[in-house]
């Protein structure tokens, strides 16, 4: 029995030092490709000095696109609880956080948040 669980580690590591190689050989990356190695960093040069400002529209925009892809996650999971709950009571807690997110979202528009020029 002892001889089989060998045999077997033995293969297995055979077979990951095998993979290994092969994913080293076909990955190899030459040091002078500049752009390939260095971070994408939303279209900043990151060796460029840390301190320049953005415009903050962009932060606006992404923490807009936050705020609706969570509201996808606390409606997502009433489609499952739909059949245990009251459907007037779960119509009113869906309404009630579209009515909070589009009144947040005309908010931000009449602030002119929204606007890029």
């Amino acid at each position: 029995m002892i001889y089989m669980i060998l045999i077997f580690s033995v293969t297995l590591l055979s077979l990951l030092l095998l993979f290994w190689l092969i994913l080293y050989i076909i990955s190899n990356k030459t040091i002078l490709d500049r752009e390939k190695l260095s971070p994408f960093e939303c279209g900043f040069d990151p060796m460029s000095s840390p301190r320049v400002p953005f415009s903050s529209h962009f932060f606006l925009i992404a923490v807009i696109f936050l705020i609706f892809d969570v509201e996808l996650v606390v409606i997502m999971p009433l489609i499952i609880c739909m059949m245990n709950m009251n459907l007037l009571m779960m119509y009113m807690i869906v309404i009630t956080l579209l009515l909070i997110l589009i009144f947040g979202l005309f908010h931000e528009w009449k602030n002119k948040m929204l606007d890029w020029m």
